[in-house]
This record gives structure tokens, sequence and C-alpha cells, in this order.
């Protein structure tokens, strides 16, 4: 499956650049194309399409449904001051999450690669050696100290 997502991904994400970050599109139709349900394009929109990830999606169902799909071109600044806020003010947050955040940051143009493998290497709980119940905590703090950092360097 997610080979099959990732082209998905890739296709819809190479329609946006051809068309000028905003498409529309018929469900059906990306789903006879790459020879899967639905529910696949539901999925691969849900998860790699989010307004957390810099993505409008406004879809219909019902007579092959369509979906209308914008990038959403945010300030730096204001995105790291909402994952501060949304994302990080309960205080702790898990691996998987944490390294999401830091592909948003390099998909968006925030960082570049090297950023990404850097911070993803010091918030691993392989890195944090420290006990379950207070790992996330801990990875929350450094992840709020990175990103401070980025708002401080322009």
């Amino acid at each position: 499956m997610a080979i099959l997502s990732d082209s998905i991904e890739k296709f819809i994400k190479s329609l946006l650049e051809e068309y000028d970050e905003m498409i529309e599109l018929q469900r059906n139709e990306l789903a006879d194309y790459f020879s899967c349900a639905p529910s696949q394009i539901n999925y691969v929109l849900a998860t790699r399409f989010s307004p957390e990830k810099g993505y409008y999606v406004e879809s219909r169902r019902g007579g092959g449904g369509y979906i209308k799909l914008v990038r959403i071109n945010t300030d730096k600044h204001a995105y790291i001051s909402s994952v501060l806020k949304e994302k990080l003010a309960k205080g702790e947050i898990d691996e998987k999450h944490a390294k999401e955040l830091l592909n948003n940051l390099k998909e968006l143009g925030y960082i570049d690669a090297k950023t990404e493998r850097l911070c993803s290497a010091a918030i691993t709980d392989k890195a944090i050696k420290i006990p379950s119940n207070i790992r996330d905590k801990v990875r929350a703090n450094i992840l709020i100290q990175m990103l401070m950092a980025l708002q401080g360097e322009e």
C-alpha cells in the first residue's frame, strides 16, 4: 500500500506544480488511473495533503465525487507559531509525530534535508534514553527549542 500511496502523492503533487498550485480531480477517475479503490485516494488525501502539511482539500462524494486541492502558501513564522500552539501545546509528542512535523518543515521548504536529518536524530527514542513516561515531554521541549531557533534565524 505504501508504494501505491507514494505514487498517488507524487502524481497529485506533480499536477499541483503543473497547474499553479490548484487542481480539481474526479475521485473515481483517479482511482481508475491507479487501479485502486476510491478509499485509497481518500487515504492519501487525508494523510498527505492536510492543512498542517500546507494543503486545503475540498471533497464532495457521490456522482463520482470531485476533489479540489489547493497548496496553501504559508508564512514560515506563522506556520511554526501554529505548530507550537497546536501540536506542542500539551507539552509532549511521540517520535513518529515529531518526525512527521520535521518532514513537513522540509516539504514546505522551511528547513533543508540536512537540518531535517540532524533534528530527527536528536529527537529519536534512541537519542533520548530516559524513562518512557517522560520521553515525549523531553522530545517536545527539544522540538520547541528547535522551532524557536528557526523562527529567530531571519
